[in-house]
């Protein structure tokens, strides 16, 4: 993992919402449609992908999240060691994926921050910054999409009642963090 300082130092918490940043955290990209390409992946991962769009599928120590018809996350469940950007998964599902020309897998655990997002007023404050219809997808444990809030693109997964894991590229972690402090303070 790049030596990165954190985008949030400490918890912050306003009006019920706490938001906390996770890391250091896998996150891999996979792409593929072949059905050995699923197959592959259930034997490596032991876990299904999911197909249906916007959904995830939870094991214990992995979550795979769907972002398009041949696109997926997967993101660790517990936190990595954080002075290597080696991972054993990684390599197996390269080894088995990429090298036999099944699909792709990228390391993308530096690109994105994961932010965890605890509160009731969690969908009043998306809803102030994003053109994203919330109603269906609160009520979904495990539903996910891709969307814009405050004009930077997220990914929003949907962890359970009051929790949400937020990916956003690095880039633009900063900027978001600080929209999120500002518009949580207001709600």
């Amino acid at each position: 993992m790049l030596n990165y300082n954190n985008v949030l130092k400490d918890e912050l918490n306003h009006n019920g919402l706490s938001i906390r940043e996770i890391s250091p955290v896998m996150k891999l990209n996979l792409r593929g449609k072949r059905r050995e390409f699923f197959t592959t992946v259930g034997k490596n991962l032991n876990m299904l992908l999911p197909t249906e769009a916007n959904t995830s599928s939870v094991s214990d120590k992995l979550t795979s999240i769907w972002l398009s018809p041949d696109e997926w996350m997967i993101v660790s469940n517990e936190t990595v060691q954080k002075d290597s950007n080696r991972y054993e998964l990684e390599e197996s599902l390269y080894n088995n994926i990429s090298k036999t020309n099944l699909g792709a897998v990228t390391d993308v655990t530096d690109q994105f921050v994961l932010l965890e997002l605890k509160g009731e007023n969690i969908f009043e404050l998306f809803a102030s910054g994003s053109p994203f219809n919330f109603n269906e997808f609160r009520e979904k444990k495990g539903s996910a999409t891709q969307t814009l809030l405050n004009n930077i693109d997220v990914i929003i997964h949907h962890k359970d009642k009051n929790l949400i894991s937020l990916f956003v590229r690095r880039s633009f972690s900063q900027h978001l963090c600080s929209w999120i402090n500002d518009s949580a303070s207001r709600l």
